[in-house]
């Protein structure tokens, strides 16, 4: 099989300068030509919702599809807790330099320094972005913008919207877009799911999507196509994510072509409600925010079955404190989530189903008042109060890690451009700007910088060399092709009448992966999966039930077809887990540790991206690797102590 030589296009010269060096050499098209272009986007989140206001603002013509009703529903609307950018309002050391050494750090020297850099400068100009917006950020007594601190950090560098903050923003990204769509620049298509992207001679040219109403499968060409679909916790069933949240774009992108980088890079977030039972579908984040003023700790002894508040702290182990006086409760995920894991393992645990580990804030409230706890917090608040009938003012939350984001993604070169010409992937849908390990309040960031501030950019030098050609036409052969093979896929899964449920099969592909490739994995655990899996995949094929037809709305088919793209993603997260023989951010291989259970990298062998390409067999993925350079940070054994 032939493959695409990885080329990143990071730009030469002082990293400083880089991105504006870089926008200099880009080609340009003029403003009156603009609108002679076409480009779809796919998903309307954040980094979609920017992408497609943005372009149509510069005069482009926008096709966006989203499978929910309205964009407003896109998951951007659940992240909590702030975004980052480097305004030191503060005044208390923060800069460019930092947040990019910080994220840099953050993702255990596992992403590219050019990238990152990038990010950090970006997010000056997303405050105030969002701001001109109208973005309700909290402020300060004397009506400046407020800072509160995130994991990985020790400045205050995060602006917040209580804990709604990727609403928020998300709101002002839908009114920007919602007015050109008012213009007629951006044609917005609702209930419309993304199934396959259209390549001819090699470049992305359109898409095939499918009405979730109507069944009508519809093909649409552009000169350029952009995927902002989000990342893909829920292959492990229990997640963060909203139960719609899947992989089909990037996965379909993927078997076209695209290559996919560090499938294996997950990240389990630390603060979220424990399972309550083995038939749950879905588990809820409580931000990392709360950490600023939530103590963690567990009973020091493993028998200590005593409710919270008879606990003395005599008899109480904040372990985050201890092992890690210097960040204390605010190191970052990975390093959070798996000392949680420790603790509970040792037999700590807290809860009826000993799952969990306490969150407490007592001492803010004594220190500050429950009006001002109450203020940062309430909505969090009431919505652990309605899940668990708790009260967290009372007693104290009870949080155990659950896979939340993913760092992995389509690999892109520095103008966010897949291995497919034409094909774009944003925010969580790419590799780019995270490594091994995002910090807290950075994917909104992200997101955002690639829609507004990047795409806009670097889309024009591609589709500049298409100018006075229309996109190819929906009639060509291409598509038809491409409509083809979907209809045959769909006819496929609504012939399946097995005895299973497609929520059952899920259920227990999540458990595989989440227990041979979640918080912790092993060369003898990613073994048995990579056994295993493909055989529960051929069961799937053989004993789901797909009832109803294809004209109409069917949630089962829907669900049936994104699990089959799951399936695969986790037969190409086992591969590449295993050929990573080191520990690194969220991938913790136990072979590769400390005696005191820290991360050991192996910088020699592995600072690289790991670029899988499609063969025809999940398990048997083809490998390209692109070397990672550090000439402007030292690569150092990551401490928070």
């Amino acid at each position: 099989m032939s493959t695409v030589r990885l080329d990143a296009k990071t730009p030469p010269g002082p990293l400083a300068d880089a991105w504006d060096n870089h926008r200099f050499s880009l080609k340009l098209v003029n403003p009156a030509n603009k609108r002679h272009f076409k480009i779809i986007v796919i998903g309307t989140g954040l980094a979609g919702a920017s992408a497609a206001a943005t372009l149509a603002e510069l005069g482009y013509q926008v096709d966006a599809f989203t499978f929910h009703d309205t964009p407003r529903r896109a998951h951007s609307i659940a992240a909590q807790g702030g975004i980052n950018a480097a305004k030191n309002y503060r005044n208390d050391g923060d800069s460019v330099d930092r947040l990019f050494y910080d994220t840099i750090k953050g993702g255990d020297f596992r992403s590219r320094e050019a990238n990152v850099y990038r990010l950090a400068q970006l997010s000056l100009n997303i405050i105030d972005q969002a701001t001109a917006q109208g973005v309700p950020f909290a402020r300060e007594y004397g009506g400046l913008l407020d800072n509160r601190s995130f994991g990985g950090a020790q400045v205050a560098r995060t602006f917040y919207s209580r804990g709604q903050t990727g609403q928020q923003l998300l709101l002002g990204a839908y009114q920007a877009m919602a007015r050109q769509v008012g213009l007629g620049t951006v044609k917005l298509w609702v209930r419309t799911e993304f199934m396959d992207v259209v390549l001819k001679e090699g470049r992305a040219v359109g898409v095939v999507v499918r009405d979730l109403l109507t069944g009508e499968i519809t093909s649409h060409s552009a000169h350029a196509v952009v995927l902002c679909t989000g990342g893909y916790s829920n292959v492990y069933y229990l997640s963060t994510n909203a139960m719609t949240c899947n992989a089909t774009a990037i996965w379909r992108a993927h078997r076209r072509g695209a290559a996919f980088a560090n499938p294996c890079f997950t990240q389990i977030h630390p603060t979220c409600i424990p399972a309550a039972e083995d038939f749950q579908s879905k588990l809820t984040l409580m931000s990392e925010s709360l950490r600023n003023d939530g103590r963690v700790w567990v009973p020091a002894s493993p028998d200590d079955d005593r409710p919270p508040r008879q606990i003395p702290e005599s008899d109480r182990d904040y372990y985050l404190e201890r092992v890690y006086p210097a960040f204390g409760n605010l190191v970052p995920r990975d390093v959070a989530s798996r000392a949680a894991k420790r603790m509970v393992d040792a037999g700590h645990g807290v809860g009826a189903r000993k799952n969990g580990v306490y969150l407490d804030f007592q001492d803010a409230i004594a220190r500050l008042g429950r009006e001002a706890v109450a203020a940062r917090y309430d909505n969090l608040m009431e919505m652990y109060n309605r899940i668990t009938d708790e009260d967290p003012y009372q007693d104290p939350m009870r949080i155990y890690p659950a896979p939340h984001y993913t760092m992995g993604g389509l690999w892109v070169d520095y103008n966010l451009m897949t291995t497919i010409p034409g094909l774009y992937a944003l925010g969580e849908a790419n590799f780019s700007d995270h490594g091994a390990n995002r910090l807290g309040a950075s994917a909104l960031m992200q997101g955002l910088a690639d829609g507004y501030f990047v795409l806009p950019y670097t889309i024009g030098d591609y589709v500049a060399e298409f100018l006075n050609e229309s996109p190819v036409p929906t009639t060509d052969e291409a598509f038809a092709q491409t409509e083809a093979e979907l209809r045959e896929r769909i006819s496929g899964l609504l012939s399946m009448n097995g005895n299973r449920t497609v929520d059952d099969f899920h259920r227990q592909l999540g458990r595989v992966v989440w227990d041979e490739c979640g918080m912790s994995r092993s060369e003898e655990g990613l073994d048995r999966a990579l056994t295993y899996l493909p055989d529960l995949y051929e069961e799937f094929r053989s004993d789901a039930r797909v009832p109803g037809d294809g004209e109409s709305l069917n949630q089962t088919l829907e669900k049936a077809a994104r699990l089959e793209d799951f399936f695969e993603l986790a037969m190409a997260m086992c591969v590449d887990a295993r050929h990573r023989e080191e520990s690194c951010g969220g991938h913790f291989r136990v072979e590769h540790q400390t005696p005191q259970g820290e991360a050991v990298r192996d910088d020699e062998q592995f600072t690289m991206v790991s670029a899988w390409f499609w063969t025809g067999d999940p398990t048997r993925p083809l490998l390209q690797e692109e070397p990672l350079a550090f000439e402007n940070v030292q690569l150092t054994t990551r401490s928070y102590k």
